[in-house]
């Protein structure tokens, strides 16, 4: 498991941004990025990443530069969302 990020191949059409549980995905002229220290892989939400499900053309990718196990997202996520259940 890894955080995402956004590939060139992205054609902007926002959907993972309305997606993501943690607001991990932001545009800025035209250029969509993946917040490593906020994406936990829908960790604690789904059991996949939403973003790489609806993303039409799968510009999204987990980055390998980025590893991280199961129970780190978990923790990440539960940082982000106090309210998650431990």
């Amino acid at each position: 498991l890894m955080s995402c990020r956004v590939l060139e191949s992205c054609i902007g059409c926002d959907m993972c941004v309305l997606e993501c549980p943690n607001d991990a995905i932001t545009e800025k002229d035209g250029v969509y990025t993946i917040n490593e220290d906020l994406c936990t892989e829908c960790v604690g939400f789904y059991k996949s990443p939403q973003c790489m499900r609806v993303c039409a053309v799968k510009a999204i990718a987990r980055n390998p530069e980025r590893p991280e196990t199961h129970d780190e997202l978990l923790e990440k996520a539960r940082r982000i969302h106090s309210v998650l259940q431990k």
